[in-house]
């Protein structure tokens, strides 16, 4: 078995995996999952060419993922092998391979979910296919370093082991968080994933000296920490971001937009948004502040007839 399969820094071979199993175990999400990692990924490549691919990318150093299976043109598993060892002999490769097995009921009910042939049914039943199939592939089974049966798994837990074993360290730190100030006077975000209504608190457009100044300005903010309900459902907010934003980062979402919002979006969105930004960067985020609606006096007049 190998471990996560993150680049050496120290070494300069380059990592070559192999993926294949059964047709419906989740060859093609597989390799989804890693070239979203930054990976390079072929999928059905002619296996015999592969000696002739990783000499014509001997100048490349990204890792590559080759998947092939029983469909792939000239495929036989002890072919296969043989040429498989003959490049994890090379210096500067780091060969590995994952094969991905499934149970001969559960590919069924994949196969008639989807109304999909299987490849080797060849006007057989299902489970016959599977069975040929399987029978096919047992050399490669037994070869490889990794095994995942995804039997009972969704695609989105292969997803996620796929990015425990092949992830690299950097990878958990690639979550992309925008935190938005907006006015519900101009329309909601379309794109937020989590909002937050605002209009709760005081408002300090009715304060004087305060409607001018925007949720940056010293004043405003203390007007709004004075609000008794201020502290409590700040603190609430951002105990749940704390919560769902490694849970986001593990399931693979690349992008959380949290939006912060009140009438005219220049006092309470706006303090509440920058606050946050703060402390989740304390917690070790790094978040993007916009202002949708900051500087637009037409929004702040709206604020002033609604609140």
């Amino acid at each position: 078995m190998i471990g996560p399969a993150a680049p050496l820094p120290d070494s300069e071979r380059r990592q070559l995996l192999l993926v294949t199993g059964l047709a419906g175990a989740g060859k093609s999400t597989a390799l989804d999952v890693l070239e979203d990692l930054g990976w390079e990924t072929i999928d059905n490549f002619p296996v015999r060419m592969l000696k002739r691919l990783v000499t014509m990318a001997d100048d490349a150093r990204g890792p590559l993922a080759i998947g092939f299976d029983s469909r792939t043109r000239g495929f036989v598993p002890a072919d296969i092998i043989a040429l498989v060892k003959d490049l994890a002999a090379r210096p500067d490769l780091a060969l590995a391979s994952l094969f991905l097995d499934c149970s001969g009921g559960e590919l069924e009910r994949r196969f008639n979910e989807t109304r999909r042939r299987h490849p080797m049914a060849d006007g057989r039943p299902v489970l016959e296919g599977i069975a040929a199939e399987r029978e096919l592939l047992e050399p490669l089974r037994r070869w490889a370093e990794v095994l995942i049966d995804t039997s009972a798994m969704t695609s989105n837990d292969l997803q996620t082991r796929i990015r425990e074993l092949f992830a690299p360290p950097e990878a958990e730190a690639a979550l992309t968080l925008t935190i938005s100030s907006f006015g519900f006077a101009r329309g909601m975000p379309p794109l937020a994933d989590l909002v937050f209504d605002m209009r709760f608190l005081d408002n300090p457009h009715w304060v004087p000296g305060l409607k001018e100044q925007t949720g940056q300005d010293a004043a405003v903010g203390a007007h709004i920490e004075k609000d008794p309900a201020f502290a409590e459902a700040f603190a609430r907010i951002r105990d749940l971001l704390l919560l769902l934003l490694p849970r986001y980062g593990a399931q693979g979402k690349p992008y959380v937009h949290i939006a912060f919002g009140c009438t005219g979006g220049r006092h309470r969105s706006v303090y509440t948004a920058e606050t946050m930004a703060q402390a989740l960067r304390s917690a070790g985020f790094s978040p993007t502040v916009r202002h949708r609606n900051l500087g637009s006096r037409a929004a702040d007049a709206i604020e002033g007839d609604r609140r």
